[in-house]
């Protein structure tokens, strides 16, 4: 990011001509003529008018976790410009852009210094140019809440008085950033920016799309992952009032009509025959077996570290766990849906998605049309926790509105959601520790069977290792001297990809509570065994022993309450969370969690703390309630009356407590995911003396 494009392009808006400039990889000077009526776009997405608004065209679209928000902070606490006349855009698909897309808590990470020195960029430009205006030296002005101020005289320019003449200089290669002291927006709980569009009803998402002319589709899918139509015969529904066409698909026959619900019910009118192909005697006992087998049996090797053969043969006593997880949905609240307008020279898609760059090869691919030909209109998202990553929804569409010549929404019911998602990987653990005379571990060995969550997006693991459904367990945070970390990869014909922390959702489940099991089989307290084995670890240790003391960690409890601890380091945060749990009947009632936190340095205070919170209520659903079950290759559950969310009397009283840090700011959105069900499983045990081995609870 040293180096500087500048480029201009003529589109035509109201306060006239935009003038792009962006950050990539090389540098090449473009036209730069701009008139006296021009906004200009002075560096990678901002766009000065002349009447001082401010746009940001965001590069990240936003499903929820405030990244509109935090990102803009980021640029305009280093432009210094007026917080009031900011706005935000979501640009269309640019090769200039690179990969565009959200996933991996990464928008901050990746944003932290670049969109900084995008704003110090533009800023240094709108001093020069006032400068030039006055005849002075830029070292005699300064800014402040969107003005350049003279120094040596008060003299005020706005942003938009000198923008046009900023945009005809060369960018500086070189730019000083911000104190942190002398942050006004970074570090600051700012309100979201989209939360009044939000709550008025104004913020469009892709389900809320209209075109001209649009029709409306369902698909009726095999009900068997891998099957297909083998025939169908749509007469009833072509009598159906609203119904326009019929027409098969690469997965299934959709229904096309002048209303969503007539598409719905004509769609259940289709009298197909389905060819359900290999997986139609699938059922999720058949697969844990398959899971179980795998794992008794050593995998490729992942991690390993000293001599574990060795460190067994040494260790008095032995200790082994076989843990599982089930397939989880994502279960969105906005239904998977898409719009799409295919022409013989061109492709539009509007959807909510969270991989741009994806929809667009898949648009490309589904419309036989160039990319060049395939525009991409990112919406607002109500949900994507990985699912909108995947493009299924965007080729139906596409196909849809190729085959008809017309733009059509594709919309999903709930049903259609559960029974067609790609699901969070089930997972099998089987856990084998030495312990030396003193009770404390010396030796691990750690065998998972689980899919490839990178195969199912077209890259089958390298070596047969895929890293991302290890992660959690092949950088086991713990200062073991012996280590062997091996994997499975094991299909089961069951679609799967990234879920909300991914990996570290089942795999921190099962460390958490393995290592709670070698503490009660030590006879070591669960925090001091932690405590021992993350002396290397000091962030971790530090969030360990924050939310110890503030959770009275040792302390008397309430009677019937007991507590139980896990940490995780994913996504680039430190987190460690207490759950204060009560079991009645088999009932396990969480009361209270207290969760602390290291990101980095804050952007927003305010949105970690929100983001912490939604995370432990999600991952707590799952633990609680999460399970994808499979009968005859189909998913049983359905709808929400099945695949049940925690509910407010059912969600706990949570603390989040966060880590004042200079460093770099880690991923926050999924960073609360994983601690939370082996924390509320390790509580249950101190509770009842029985171990949680399989999600969801049972006791």
């Amino acid at each position: 990011m040293n180096r500087r494009v500048f480029l201009q392009t003529g589109s035509s808006v109201a306060a006239g001509l935009l003038v792009g400039f962006y950050l990539p990889e090389r540098s090449k000077l473009a036209a730069q003529a701009a008139t006296a009526d021009a906004a200009p776009k002075l560096n990678a997405w901002i766009h000065i008018a002349p009447d001082d608004t401010i746009t940001f065209e965001i590069h990240k679209v936003e499903m929820g976790q405030g990244t509109v928000t935090s990102l803009s902070q980021l640029l305009a606490d280093e432009l210094d410009c007026d917080w009031g006349r900011f706005r935000t855009e979501f640009p269309g698909i640019d090769p200039a852009f690179g990969f565009q897309g959200v996933v991996g808590s990464m928008s901050i990470r990746t944003g932290w210094e670049p969109l900084r020195r995008a704003g110090a960029t533009a800023r240094a430009m709108l001093i020069e140019a006032a400068a030039q205006q006055w005849g002075v030296d830029k070292t005699a002005c300064r800014t402040e809440n969107g003005f350049v101020i003279n120094t040596s005289n008060n003299a005020r320019l706005s942003y938009g008085k000198v923008a046009t003449a900023a945009s005809t200089l060369p960018a500086p290669t070189k730019v000083a950033l911000k104190d942190p002291k002398e942050f006004r927006y970074i570090g600051k709980s700012i309100k979201r920016l989209d939360t009044k569009d939000k709550s008025t009803g104004r913020t469009k998402f892709g389900i809320d799309m209209r075109r001209p002319g649009m029709l409306y589709a369902a698909i009726a899918r095999c009900p068997v992952f891998g099957g297909k139509a083998a025939s169908y015969d749509a007469t009833k529904a072509k009598a159906l009032a609203g119904v326009k066409q019929v027409v098969q698909t690469s997965r299934g026959v959709a229904v096309i009509a002048n209303n969503t619900w007539t598409a719905i019910q004509g769609a259940k009118l289709l009298e197909i025959q389905w060819d359900e192909g290999p997986n139609a005697a699938q059922t999720s006992a058949n697969i844990s077996r398959v899971f179980a087998a795998k794992a008794q049996n050593p995998g490729v090797e992942v991690t390993k570290v000293g001599d574990v053969a060795k460190g067994f043969a040494d260790s008095p006593r032995k200790i082994e766990a076989d843990y599982e997880a089930p397939f989880l949905a994502h279960a969105t609240m906005e239904p998977m849906n898409c719009t799409a307008h295919v022409t013989a020279d061109s492709c539009d898609v509007w959807a909510s998605m969270q991989m741009q760059t994806l929809a667009q090869g898949a648009a490309a691919q589904a419309s036989g049309l160039p990319m060049d030909k395939v525009r991409i209109h990112s919406q607002f998202m109500g949900g994507g926790f990985g699912r909108r990553g995947m493009t299924d929804f965007v080729t139906e569409a596409v196909e849809v509105s190729k085959a008809i010549g017309a733009p059509v929404k594709v919309t999903w019911s709930r049903e259609d959601d559960m029974h067609h998602d790609n699901y969070r990987p089930a997972a099998y653990s089987r856990f084998t520790a030495g312990l030396d005379a003193d009770g404390w571990p010396v030796a691990w060995h750690n065998t998972i069977a689980s899919p490839s969550i990178t195969n199912s997006s077209g890259q089958p693991p390298r070596n047969g290792v895929d890293r991302t459904s290890t992660e959690g367990a092949h950088d086991l945070p713990y200062e073991i001297d012996n280590k062997l970390v091996d994997y499975h990869w094991t299909e089961v014909g069951i679609p799967v990809t990234y879920w909300r922390a991914v990996g570290y959702t089942q795999n921190t489940f099962f460390v958490e509570s393995f290592m709670d099991e070698l503490a009660a089989a030590g006879g070591k307290d669960p925090v001091e065994l932690r405590r021992r084995f993350l002396q290397k670890n000091p962030r971790l240790l530090n969030v360990l022993e924050i939310a110890a003391r503030e959770s009275g960690w040792g302390k008397p409890l309430p009677a019937g309450r007991f507590r139980g601890v896990a940490v995780v380091n994913n996504v680039g945060s430190f987190n460690a969370q207490v759950a204060e749990v009560s079991v009645n009947q088999g009932k396990v009632k969480v009361h209270r969690v207290i969760c602390a936190v290291d990101c980095g340095h804050v952007v927003n205070p305010a949105i970690v703390d929100q983001q912490i919170r939604s995370a432990i209520i999600y991952g707590l659903t799952a633990a609680l309630k999460g399970n994808i079950t499979i009968d005859k290759g189909r998913v049983q559950q359905a709808n929400f009356n099945n695949y049940d969310m925690l509910r407010i009397d059912e969600a706990p009283a949570v603390e989040v407590h966060l880590v004042p840090s200079t460093e770099n700011p880690g991923g926050i959105g999924e960073a609360g995911v994983p601690a939370i069900a082996p924390a509320v499983c390790n509580a249950v045990f101190a509770a009842t003396g029985k171990r949680v081995r399989k999600l969801p609870i049972v006791i």
